[in-house]
């Protein structure tokens, strides 16, 4: 239903019920306490009616019904007070006489538990006991003893509303509490209706306007929504405002995410003209001096043949070095790989590291050592993926330093982790270069030397291996002084 499409209707339609069920609540609430109030004012007020009657008539003598007095009493508060009715009972509840009219009394006997209560020293009014009339229905009572003292013969049983009496409450009731009571509800919902017209109107303005927002949102071009979030966060007051400020921070996020993937795109971009640019080099070298060994093999000499052959074995090998990388730097960034994690004696992978660079550093002219403290306990890392990050900082380290330089690997205990330095007396890094020095296939060219064989990848895959073990790789430059890049990994637990 379009009556019911909108928060405000809804609303409103619940406040109405609401209302509606409060009014016929305190209805009913208004009858039974109404009630109960005038049946204790009844019995207070007539708290010694049956002990002053016993008193003045003698309604029982040695256990047999005084006709005459009984007779005397019913015709005398029949005149009286109509209103009452009265039975003699029995010590065990058996009705003996009653001033009813005959034929309209339908128990033979009545419960005795309120009688006991109505002797009681301090009873809890109204005390409610059966009504021989109707059985079933409880109305108020006053029970006299009979006799007042010595043995117990029986009791004066006093209905305080009879069935006359309690008619006319009746129409009472209907003539006056049920229709003023209703024209309260109807007067108290319409006021509700109008109130709650204009309450809602004013408390829903900024849940309207926020809806609206929503509905004019471009989701392809999204614009940041006004005020912003953090200008807000001082005025929020209730659960509008918070929606409002965390709608305008979705509108926000979403545009930083646009603009996110617009930047990633970009450097997806960029990455296949680097890619594209850096396997064009290597294919286009091995295809001229291919095609060259085809077309002159026969005018060649031994030594051209076999220089021809070198520079296209070197080729393959960047080749096979830029297709790696690319391939690893690509299974680190999709989250495939994980660390199988493992006790490393530090100290014997640095060697093994260093063996496999000696040849290449003495033909640099470089010198290439480690530097490791005496007793130095395993790490927990995973041996494959440290291998690569020793591997790529000390190729690096090599490809950045001039002849006659040096390139140390150092390892030292610092509280529960091993500290690994890879340090080197090369040309160094301008400190405004060092932020980008992990972003894949960036060159310094302007502070570095540029020598080929050097993918631009390695230092992008060490970054990402660092970080799945959890460690922040650190660079400490000096500009025609040299580098140094930091790391380090947790010590193998007692327990592990």
């Amino acid at each position: 239903m379009k009556l019911f499409s909108s928060l405000y209707s809804k609303l409103s339609a619940g406040l109405m019920l609401l209302f509606c069920l409060t009014g016929l609540f305190f209805i009913g609430f208004t009858l039974v306490s109404t009630e109960m109030y005038q049946n204790e004012i009844n019995q207070k007020l007539n708290r010694t009616l049956a002990d002053n009657i016993v008193s003045e008539h003698l309604l029982l003598r040695d256990g047999r019904i005084n006709q005459d007095s009984l007779k005397d009493l019913f015709h005398t508060l029949m005149i009286i007070n109509p209103s009452i009715e009265l039975y003699l009972i029995n010590p065990t509840g058996n009705i003996l006489a009653y001033s009813a009219p005959p034929g309209k009394v339908r128990l033979d006997r009545v419960d005795l538990t309120p009688v006991r209560r109505w002797f009681e020293e301090d009873p809890s009014l109204p005390v409610l006991g059966e009504d021989p009339r109707n059985p079933g229905k409880h109305k108020a009572i006053a029970v006299g003893r009979i006799p007042k003292t010595g043995p117990l013969e029986g009791y004066l049983y006093i209905i305080l509303a009879s069935e006359h009496y309690d008619n006319s409450i009746q129409k009472v009731k209907a003539s006056y509490i049920l229709r003023t009571g209703i024209w309260v509800i109807l007067i108290g919902i319409l006021s509700a209706i109008t109130a709650g017209f204009f309450l809602f109107r004013f408390l829903t303005r900024r849940l309207t306007r926020l809806t609206h927002a929503m509905d004019n949102l471009d989701l392809a071009r999204p614009t940041r929504q006004t005020p912003s979030p953090q200008g807000t966060q001082k005025r929020i007051k209730d659960e509008i405002d918070r929606l409002g400020v965390t709608f305008t921070r979705m509108v926000d996020q979403m545009i930083d995410q646009m603009d996110d993937i617009k930047q990633a795109d970009k450097l997806r971009r960029d990455l296949i003209a680097n890619v594209s640019h850096d396997l064009r080099t290597p294919i286009a070298t091995l295809q001229g001096y291919i095609e060259t060994l085809l077309l002159s093999d026969d005018n060649l000499l031994p030594d051209e043949r076999k220089s021809y052959l070198d520079t296209a074995r070197i080729q393959c090998i960047r080749l096979t070095k830029l297709v790696r990388d690319l391939f690893d730097l690509a299974r680190l960034d999709s989250k495939e790989a994980t660390p199988e994690f493992e006790s490393i004696n530090l100290k014997d992978l640095a060697q093994d590291v260093i063996m496999g660079f000696k040849l290449k550093a003495e033909a640099e002219h470089i010198t290439l050592q480690a530097a490791a403290d005496e007793t130095l306990p395993p790490v927990m890392a995973d041996i494959g993926m440290i291998e690569r990050v020793l591997e790529n900082l000390i190729e690096n380290a090599i490809h950045h330093t001039p002849a006659n330089g040096k390139v140390t690997l150092g390892m030292a205990l610092k509280d529960d982790r091993v500290r690994i330095t890879v340090s080197d007396t090369g040309c160094g890094i301008p400190k405004k270069e060092i932020p980008h020095l992990f972003e894949r296939f960036y060159k310094v060219d302007k502070s570095r030397k540029s020598r080929p064989g050097h993918s631009g990848l390695g230092l992008a895959i060490t970054k990402r291996i660092l970080d799945l073990h959890q460690s922040v790789i650190q660079v400490d430059s000096t500009v025609n002084t040299g580098t140094v890049f930091d790391f380090s990994l947790p010590v193998v637990s007692t327990g592990e």
